[in-house]
């Protein structure tokens, strides 16, 4: 493991940065106007946003931990901090979802004035901002799980902006308060689909399992059928953290093969696992077959 490894959540640090500053301003204009408005529609998105504030810098904390360089004692490094910080950001998430769900409903019963024209103007300005995180954070998050945490936030996050501006038409237009709740709602339940697609894809990591956009089959395939090789043993296939795969195996080659050949066979597949597989670590055992030599599986 080369000791300078770089997640791919590092590589979009500084985007990470700017949204963290943008989502935390907000966040407190929002605070304000929902207590000054009574709306629970814009106090439940400000939650929201809470979270996402929270996530962000522990995403940007994990970061800063995952480019510590190895040591005898963390002989990955800390590349999973990343990881911990996506579940812990999950976990949360589903706390608040439950909590904005249980505030709907008390308030399903007994609707309290709303101020249309403050959650309405706050509502807009949090469109526009979450448009323009959504720009900052859209290239960062097809690689790094941190940043896909941090953009599907932001990406709830406007839709909640558009579900609030509509409650605050339909209340200046009707008066209607029950749309505050309603609105409220389907926040709390729109968040939690995401949540919990980010909730499975952290534990998927944290319990090594093979990497999503890796296809074990068709990788198992690629080096039993490479020229030189006789079979294929042990094959193993995880995520240190995004943008980090491994892979290790126990590869026999062809009696007839000699050792140099055997050596460049070694050199094409490493190269191949890397450039059409996305896994940049491999270790592979290899041996030559012999006669009476009985593979150690496990």
């Amino acid at each position: 493991m080369a000791t300078n490894t770089i997640s791919a959540g590092n590589k979009h640090n500084k985007s990470l940065r700017i949204v963290f500053v943008i989502t935390l301003s907000y966040f407190v204009v929002e605070v304000i106007v929902g207590f000054i408005s009574n709306s629970l529609a814009l106090l439940s998105d400000a939650a929201h946003m809470l979270t996402d504030v929270a996530g962000q810098a522990l995403a940007l904390f994990a970061i800063w931990m995952a480019s510590k360089p190895r040591n005898s004692k963390k002989s990955y490094g800390y590349l999973r901090t990343e990881i911990f910080s996506a579940l812990i950001n999950a976990i949360v998430l589903i706390f608040i979802s439950g909590y904005i769900l249980y505030e709907a409903w008390l308030r399903f019963e007994n609707p309290p004035a709303v101020a249309g024209i403050p959650m309405l103007i706050v509502a807009v300005c949090g469109l526009l901002i979450n448009l323009i995180s959504m720009k900052v954070l859209s290239a960062g998050s097809k690689e790094s799980i941190n940043i896909k945490g941090a953009f599907l936030e932001v990406v709830s996050d406007m839709l909640s902006s558009i579900a609030v501006i509509i409650a605050g038409i339909i209340i200046l237009a009707t008066g209607w308060l029950l749309i505050d709740p309603i609105i409220s709602a389907l926040i709390g339940l729109f968040i939690l689909p995401r949540t919990f697609g980010l909730l499975k894809e952290s534990v998927d990591i944290l319990l090594e399992g093979v990497p999503k956009d890796v296809d074990f089959v068709v990788v198992e395939k690629y080096l039993k059928e490479k020229p030189g090789v006789e079979s294929v043993h042990d094959v193993h296939v995880w995520s240190l953290t995004s943008g980090v795969n491994a892979l290790s195996g126990h590869i026999i080659m062809k009696p007839e093969t000699t050792i140099l050949e055997m050596n460049e066979i070694i050199f094409e597949i490493k190269q191949e696992l890397n450039s059409n597989y996305k896994i940049n670590h491999t270790t592979l055992e290899v041996h030559l077959e012999r006669e009476g030599y009985i593979p150690n599986n496990i």
